[in-house]
């Protein structure tokens, strides 16, 4: 697996790269725009530019852009619906112009309209993105979900269920959040967990659709369906997992993005730390 981080893009997104070298990353994550926000400055072709020679410069790969958290392409609100596919194609575009081959987001909710509904909706809404985004060459990410409130996402089943709408398409694959996915009850923290967790994925999702991992220990236990992301070790799932992953040949050419709390110092320890693993 290559290793890296949530890069903070304060000052433009061409700082990006200078700084993920710095902590040790090998990939990087960012996100494009504002996450809280809907509108997105354009990006300027300087700051395309730079970016696009410091991924070359710093030897980064796997770049991965974080769409906007108030995206949410499961809504029963049309008008919400549609503004999150306007959100998401923005975020293809950008990742496209950045040179960067993935956007990840979280599928979102239906509220009391049930599972099926949303997953159906998410599907519907990816479509329309791929289908308004023709010749790109960045591609969508559907993030396992913690199963918080009525968010979809949250078993192997739905994300299926998702694909299964979009069609197969190779602009589209799965994340694997290790805290979302341990509070969502699968117990990837014990040997026969781990084993188990990713034969289930491979048997409904198929291991060839896993395209990238956020590598995050967990505040809260197994099943809690809480989403309190822990540095690594210091949460409920620990340090075996995380060394599992960094020595699994199955990931050896997978990009892990960590989110944890703790800011710089933190990642730049956890990266060596995870490198040390993969390299024995």
């Amino acid at each position: 697996m290559l290793f890296g981080c949530h890069v903070s893009t304060q000052g433009g997104v061409e700082m990006a790269p200078m700084r993920g070298r710095e902590l040790g990353c090998e990939v990087i994550q960012l996100f494009s725009k504002n996450q809280m926000q809907w509108a997105a400055k354009p990006l300027g072709e300087t700051a395309v530019q730079t970016f696009r020679q410091g991924t070359k410069t710093h030897e980064l790969q796997h770049g991965l852009i974080h769409a906007s958290y108030l995206l949410n392409l499961a809504s029963q609100d049309d008008a919400l619906w549609n503004k999150s596919i306007d959100g998401l194609v923005v975020e293809v575009e950008r990742a496209h112009m950045l040179g960067i081959p993935w956007v990840v987001f979280h599928p979102g909710s239906p509220k009391d309209c049930g599972s099926e509904y949303g997953c159906e909706r998410v599907a519907q809404g990816v479509v329309q993105a791929l289908d308004r985004t023709k010749g790109l060459t960045a591609g969508i990410l559907l993030e396992t979900n913690a199963g918080q409130g009525a968010c979809v996402g949250r078993t192997f089943e739905e994300l299926r269920a998702m694909l299964d709408g979009i069609a197969a398409n190779p602009r589209v694959g799965i994340c694997f959040d290790t805290c979302h996915t341990f509070v969502a009850g699968y117990p990837i923290h014990t040997e026969e967990g781990y084993e188990e967790t990713f034969r289930r994925f491979d048997e409904v999702i198929g291991l060839q659709n896993l395209k990238a991992f956020h590598l995050n220990d967990s505040k809260q236990p197994l099943g809690s369906n809480k989403d309190r992301h822990e540095v690594l070790g210091s949460g409920l799932i620990g340090l075996p997992t995380f060394e599992r992953l960094a020595r699994d040949p199955r990931f050896r050419d997978l990009p892990g993005y960590l989110e944890t709390p703790g800011g710089d110092e933190n990642y730049a320890r956890e990266i060596a730390m995870l490198k040390k693993f993969r390299d024995g």
